[in-house]
């Protein structure tokens, strides 16, 4: 197991075929404004890369981009929403389709309000990740070795708990549901980058 390090684009050919489990981290929640820093993503065999964007980049990561546009290729992600929007805003493609950790833990863990990623690996997979730097300067010349830690382990674990996450959908029948959840996200980010991030459009009001 290793995590990579890479600027402007992932090299080609590092990932294996099959689902990709893939995280962002910016310079904060406003994605128009704070600028995409950081994609990472792992093909769940071991190894995570972590393609850094400098200030002023113009985002032309071809061998990125074709991993996440493949439309063969799932992608796992925890709160997609929030990924997809930063994705689509500074790489213009639509990293679909979609698989999200948070909307099924939500879907089937009804016995809590406790949907973090921490939250699910610890139960699913019994380990433990720190969220320590979760809220620091990605946009920094230098990228930590404890923010690559961090930010790999954004990914590592999204693979087991698909499988898992996927069985207990089977089980309580909300697959299917979960699925028409995942095929909305591209659009409910689009929205997001519209300007409808805080409106309900579905409500009544």
């Amino acid at each position: 197991m290793a995590v990579y390090f890479h600027e402007e684009d992932l090299p080609e050919g590092v990932l294996a075929p099959g689902p990709v489990a893939v995280d962002t981290e910016t310079m904060g929640l406003i994605t128009p404004r704070d600028r995409l820093c950081l994609v990472q993503i792992s093909d769940g065999r071991g190894d995570e890369h972590l393609v850094r964007f400098a200030p002023g980049s113009n985002f032309a990561a071809p061998n990125l981009k074709a991993v996440l546009a493949d439309q063969d290729r799932l992608k796992l992600y925890h709160f997609a929403r929030f990924d997809l929007a930063a994705i689509e805003h500074y790489l213009g493609v639509v990293a679909a389709p979609v698989f999200c950790t948070k909307i099924a833990s939500k879907l089937i863990r009804t016995y809590t309000d406790r949907h973090g990623l921490k939250n699910l690996v610890q139960e699913l997979l019994g380990a433990d990740m720190s969220k320590q730097q979760q809220s620091s300067d990605w946009g920094a010349p230098v990228i930590t070795e404890a923010q690559r830690e961090y930010a790999a382990s954004d990914v590592r674990f999204l693979h087991a708990m698909h499988t898992i996450l996927v069985e207990r959908l089977e089980r309580e029948g909300r697959l299917a549901i979960a699925q028409a959840c995942f095929d909305f996200l591209p659009t409910r980010a689009r929205l997001d980058l519209a300007g409808w991030a805080e409106k309900d459009i579905f409500s009544h009001e």
